[in-house]
């Protein structure tokens, strides 16, 4: 009390300033654990993503956007992006090569679009690929397969697997990928032809081609850090089945006006999301 008095301090000020600054601390230790009790699933998850998740419990503790982005970041909880790429398609094959059917079509229902891709997912020990089948419009993986080699079953495997969820089989279907041999050989167009599914491909190298494909290749890897493994296959399998599972079950996504991708693939009201790309004045699918 008389150090309180001697620098011109009221007590009843000083203490309350103490109990501030314990309830503020409080309260940025229990948002530090929720948010790590989430990234126990989802590692990388971006803090925008966070919040909504986590909004009717911050709401409770009175805790707004900007300063749940302080807590995170006075705890180096933010996330930074990485960027890492591994060329995977192969274009100079003898098969037959198709058109872009998607270059300006609008795209408004799940199984309307489905992109694919194969992305490179190992160590140079254990070299692993995945292939991937996503729905454009609710971003959901609908089917993939890991394998030690990029052989064209492994494609068809994935996409066989897509089919199987397929809920609709009378409505129009393209499915767009790159030109590479897999998608060109005719084990693979062969089961999109007996599925009654259109072909579409990219014309050149440009990524904005595929960029729903080549997104989600990137969350997979910069939030699950699937490549961050250097295991047997079948550990790798079942480390990209529990990533892919938690991706559709239960992350937001920004283009899904936070959505997961599973409770967007069960409707088709909302509009999906568009961007401009720098140097074109074409619509392109956004971001997730």
């Amino acid at each position: 009390m008389f150090t309180c008095y001697l620098f011109g301090i009221d007590r009843q000020v000083y203490y309350r300033k103490i109990r501030r600054k314990v309830s503020k601390q409080n309260k940025a230790e229990e948002v530090i654990s929720m948010v790590n009790d989430i990234r126990k699933t989802m590692p990388r998850i971006g803090t925008r993503k966070l919040y909504h998740l986590l909004l009717d419990k911050l709401e409770l503790m009175k805790i707004g956007r900007d300063k749940f982005f302080d807590i995170l970041r006075a705890n180096h909880l933010l996330i930074q992006p990485k960027r890492s790429y591994h060329v995977t398609t192969n274009s100079h094959h003898r098969f037959r090569k198709h058109l872009n059917r998607i270059l300006d079509l609008e795209i408004n229902r799940p199984e309307q679009v489905w992109v694919s891709d194969i992305t490179y997912i190992g160590k140079r020990e254990k070299p692993c690929y995945l292939s991937i089948i996503t729905d454009a419009y609710s971003k959901k993986i609908m089917g993939y397969y890991v394998a030690d080699n990029m052989n064209t079953e492994s494609s068809v495997r994935a996409l066989k697997m897509a089919v199987r969820q397929r809920k609709n089989k009378k409505i129009p279907l393209i499915h767009h990928s790159d030109r590479g041999l897999q998608y060109c050989a005719n084990d693979y167009q062969n089961v999109l032809n007996k599925n009654g599914i259109l072909p579409s491909m990219t014309q050149n190298s440009d990524p904005y081609e595929n960029a729903v494909a080549e997104r989600i290749n990137g969350i997979l890897k910069q939030e699950f850090m699937i490549d961050k493994y250097n295991q047997d296959l079948d550990i790798m399998k079942c480390i990209v089945k529990e990533a892919i599972n938690t991706y559709n079950q239960q992350r937001p996504h920004y283009s899904n006006y936070m959505l997961t991708p599973d409770q967007m693939h069960l409707q088709n009201q909302i509009k999906m999301k568009t961007y401009k790309t720098k140097n074109s004045s074409k619509l392109l699918i956004t971001t997730v």
